[in-house]
């Protein structure tokens, strides 16, 4: 069953229970995101947008209020159900990347890619080049720019199926010119899905088109 949509009700991180945190378009709030739609979501930092997205994800539960995929409380999910769902569902770009430094640019995206087998070689060396790395497919990215990495966790990001990709300040290193490549690649797969996209920024926005821009 593919994820419709995500709500979130009343949510709060729980570091921030006891501080003047006023109400935004995300905390202490009330807010839908449909599966189809796009959303970037403005923030300073030290706000929780990162929370916000390992929150979606699964990987952290210290938040106050509700996170509901199809009207089901997520804290009920079990191992096997957030595995499925990563696997299928929701494809996620942490700030951090978690690359893998000592393997090439190639062995991390085909490291994902097998898990399912979404994309064929020669779409991922179509992206490559035109995210203009196709030089460094076969360079450990440990030795690579942040920028350069950034454009290899977009692709990686991008072979899987998802109802909602995660992007979590994707462009924060990117020039314009590439930000505006990767926000076409990430919108033509999203809409190829059917799926909705979820980016956060402090200031360099994913540039998608007819994208919705949200406080945190």
């Amino acid at each position: 069953m593919k994820i419709e949509d995500i709500r979130i009700e009343d949510a709060l991180p729980v570091v921030f229970e006891h501080d003047r945190v006023r109400a935004s378009e995300v905390w202490r709030s009330r807010l839908k995101i449909r599966r189809g739609e796009r959303i970037v979501i403005s923030a300073e930092s030290g706000t929780g947008k990162s929370s916000l997205c390992a929150y979606l994800y699964g990987n952290r539960k210290d938040y106050l209020g509700k996170i509901l995929f199809n009207g089901d409380d997520i804290r009920n999910f079990s191992i096997g159900e957030w595995q499925e769902l990563r696997r299928r569902h929701l494809s996620y770009l942490p700030q951090e990347l978690s690359l893998f430094p000592e393997l090439t640019a190639m062995q991390n995206i085909e490291l994902k890619n097998s898990l399912t087998g979404h994309v064929g070689r020669d779409r991922i060396e179509e992206w490559l080049q035109m995210l203009g790395i196709e030089a460094r497919a076969d360079f450990p990215v440990g030795k690579m720019s942040v920028g350069q990495q950034q454009r290899v966790g977009i692709i990686r990001a991008l072979c899987q199926p998802f109802d909602f990709i995660l992007l979590d300040e994707p462009v924060s290193h990117l020039d314009e010119n590439n930000n505006r490549i990767a926000a076409r690649l990430i919108a033509e797969e999203a809409e190829r899905q059917g799926a909705g996209i979820i980016a956060t920024s402090v200031g360099n926005h994913l540039l998608l088109e007819d994208a919705v821009t949200i406080c945190l």
